[in-house]
């Protein structure tokens, strides 16, 4: 039998309701009283102390930023902590399950942040869905932290609410499931590119999914040097022919598919070099057996890849999924620490793509002469990963003037 797990912050009995008694599950053992807590970094063990941390002492601090608002960095967390913020609409592979229930993830994120890159992070879930009221939330809470982590938040609304907070903050604002995954995916198409003697730029690719994940990361290898990517949502290829399209969507059919391919899927990939899925569902295996020799899938659906890694092995040369149970995991948590890092370390205004790209760059280096068909992407335990990145995110943010030290 499993030893029993107790969090020393919680009280025998105490809201236990509605966590499963019968069988035990290690789950909800970890999660009871919360994954994170607040601690304090300065003693308070008698008067002077107390003094000095707070009132009198305090108020010299407060007086100061007051005249010179940039020492805000300095003597308070602001330098070092980043607001993770969602309204749980669009959480992991569960979908619309609330703030409440999008919590847990938030939280998780929060500790991710901590161990991977150093960062403080503070989870928000807002009880609104209003694209208005979480800008205008944002906004409010902004002068307590040095970034925002948008989270979990569906497309389309997504994409205006990054745009439009960055217009008025002078802090970084990233939406991680738009441009991390995107980052990541860029990493590991650049390492199975060098290892097949092929370059970005010789490269066809047709992603699976037209959401936040999707669009960041059709827009991303453009921007690195991609041949040609085409987007496919469940009607087919976003193309501009299509009547049905979102503005997004339509912003979408004029940068990408430049060789005017319509129709469905399955017949896009015919010839392709690259498939990208961020969507679910499942790609037949004669799509895939149609693919050009030597071809890429990255299949990063959870738990469910959109093509099977054994069915994915019989016909490409590098297969990548989001599971940590098959190599080449195309894992966020790669990205978002050091890049916040990075932006915290050199108090950046905003994150550009250009410390997107050296973000990517600096992944892909860090497999180095290791690099191998189920290698192209480094584990997120690999200790070398945050500090290539961080210093890859600070170095552009400082080539590209957006950096205030």
């Amino acid at each position: 039998m499993a030893a029993e797990i107790v969090n020393p912050r919680s009280d025998s009995g105490d809201g236990s309701e509605g966590a499963p008694e019968e069988p035990f599950d290690p789950a909800f053992a970890l999660h009871r009283g919360g994954k994170m807590a607040i601690q304090a970094t300065v003693p308070v063990r008698d008067k002077d102390d107390l003094s000095l941390a707070y009132t009198p002492g305090v108020a010299k601090v407060c007086s100061a930023i007051a005249e010179r608002p940039e020492l805000v960095y300095d003597y308070t967390w602001k330098s070092q902590v980043v607001a993770v913020v969602t309204d749980g609409t669009a959480v992991l592979g569960l979908g619309d399950i609330g703030p409440e229930a999008s919590l847990p993830v938030m939280e998780g994120k929060a500790i991710l942040f901590k161990q991977f890159g150093g960062v403080d992070a503070v989870p928000i879930a807002l009880a609104t869905t209003d694209t208005d009221e979480i800008i205008e939330t944002v906004v409010r809470l902004a002068p307590s932290f040095g970034g925002v982590n948008l989270e979990d938040i569906s497309a389309p609304r997504c994409f205006e609410i990054e745009r439009r907070l960055q217009e008025r903050l002078d802090i970084p604002v990233f939406h991680d499931d738009q441009h991390g995954t995107a980052v990541v995916t860029l990493a590991a198409l650049r390492n199975a590119a060098k290892l097949t003697g092929r370059g970005l730029g010789d490269l066809r690719a047709v992603i699976s999914g037209a959401g936040a994940a999707g669009v960041a990361i059709a827009k991303f290898l453009l921007a690195a040097g991609i041949g040609d990517v085409a987007v496919a949502d469940r009607k087919g290829i976003v193309s501009p022919d299509r009547e049905d399209l979102t503005p997004v969507k339509q912003e979408l059919a004029e940068i990408t598919n430049r060789t005017g391919l319509s129709g469905s899927l399955e017949s896009a990939l015919a010839g392709a070099d690259v498939f990208i899925g961020v969507s679910g569902g499942t790609v037949p295996e004669s799509a895939v057996a149609a693919m050009a020799p030597g071809a890429f899938v990255f299949a990063m659906a959870n738990p469910n890849p959109e093509v099977h890694p054994d069915v994915a092995h019989r016909y490409a040369a590098v297969v990548a999924t989001g599971r940590s149970d098959y190599p080449n995991q195309i894992n966020n948590v790669l990205a978002f620490p050091g890049i916040f890092a990075g932006a915290l370390q050199v108090r950046a205004s905003r994150i550009t793509e250009g410390m997107k790209i050296a973000a990517a760059n600096a992944l892909a280096d860090v497999v180095g002469d290791a690099l191998a068909a189920d290698y192209v992407i480094p584990s997120p335990f690999d200790e070398r990963v945050a500090p290539a990145v961080t210093a890859a995110v600070a170095a552009a943010a400082r080539a590209e003037g957006v950096a205030r030290r």
